[in-house]
């Protein structure tokens, strides 16, 4: 398809393990949108455009394959496409912070910015810029804060689409989702750009479920949904403990209650508690914001999820080092 085919011209800025796939399988449904990923690490690029791609996914390289070169393009040339597209998806690593308020919880936002401010200096029309990264609620609102601060009279419409995707299930949740997430201001411009984001995924997504909510509705879901899946870990461990003392199996009780309709049976295999670059992060993210609200009862709760999963390694060490006789060095 020629240049001047493409119905729509689609930016990604990031090519991590959100934006990559996200981007692929759009391009893969697609055919009709010209999808462009961007990102500043060459190393990162040049494998996206092998087949030795940079992160591994189940079926991820079959979809890259069936449309790389023909509607999805990997890049690190920033500028040019920043001016020539009309829909950018903003995927960029939000981590914990490190240092300075709110260090240890909330998320550092300086890549984030970074981009909104390389957004405005590269713009020459108006735009849809899409969250995709994991951020604090209201930072679409700091965002648009920044882009509306150029000079040329452009105007940029942010939307939150937060991700809700597993390792080792990427492709399958990106093609079959339980749910894709829209969320933007209740403006007339800001509906017209989430029911721009809307016809993206209806082209392979039905309807129903393709959710719409307002910008901090979408933003506070990513993190309430991903502490809740925590929280349900958290709690079949503290169980386990329980089990152990009182000589109950802890796969039984978890398979008798999740035989509850109410309750479900997933999420409810004790372990040595939840990993990942996620639930940890996420929590946190969201016990900060609690407290900067002043609902401490309610960080603290949260917070509750985080100190079970420290618990539950420690105590599973400690089992560990019991067996083997308190050898371990």
């Amino acid at each position: 398809m020629t240049e001047e085919k493409f119905t729509k011209k689609i930016l990604c800025i990031g090519a991590g393990y959100v934006g990559g796939p996200t981007m692929a399988m759009i391009a893969a449904k697609c055919p009709q949108y010209k999808i462009t990923v961007v990102d500043i690490d060459e190393n990162k690029i040049a494998a996206w455009q092998s087949d030795e791609l940079p992160i591994y996914e189940p079926g991820l390289l079959d979809v890259v394959k069936k449309a790389r070169g023909r509607n999805l393009f990997f890049t690190t040339e920033l500028e040019k496409n920043i001016k020539e597209s009309e829909i950018i998806f903003v995927s960029v690593n939000t981590p914990t912070k490190t240092f300075g308020e709110g260090a240890g919880k909330s998320a550092d936002l300086q890549y984030w910015e970074k981009c909104a401010r390389d957004i405005r200096g590269a713009s020459e029309s108006d735009k849809i810029i899409v969250e995709k990264s994991t951020l604090p609620v209201k930072t679409a609102i700091a965002m648009e804060r920044i882009l509306s601060a150029n000079d040329k009279g452009l105007h940029f419409e942010v939307v939150s689409n937060p991700e809700f995707l597993a390792e080792g299930t990427a492709i399958r949740d990106l093609e079959n989702p339980d749910r894709v997430l829209i969320g933007s201001k209740e403006t007339d411009s800001g509906l017209n750009a989430r029911e721009e984001i809307v016809e993206i995924f209806a082209n392979w997504i039905p309807r129903d479920r393709l959710i719409t909510s307002n910008l901090m509705s979408a933003e506070l879901s990513k993190l309430v949904a991903n502490s809740f899946l925590a929280q349900r870990i958290s709690s079949i461990n503290s169980i386990s403990a329980l089990c152990e003392i009182v000589d109950a199996d802890v796969n039984e009780v978890a398979n008798a209650i999740g035989k509850d309709s109410r309750i479900g049976n997933r999420f409810l295999n004790a372990s040595v508690g939840f990993g990942g670059s996620c639930f940890k992060k996420d929590i946190l993210n969201l016990v900060y914001l609690c407290e900067t609200f002043g609902l401490f009862e309610v960080a603290a709760y949260w917070e509750s999820v985080v100190k079970m999963n420290e618990y539950q390694e420690t105590r599973f060490v400690k089992i560990i080092t019991k067996a083997l006789f308190n050898t371990v060095t």
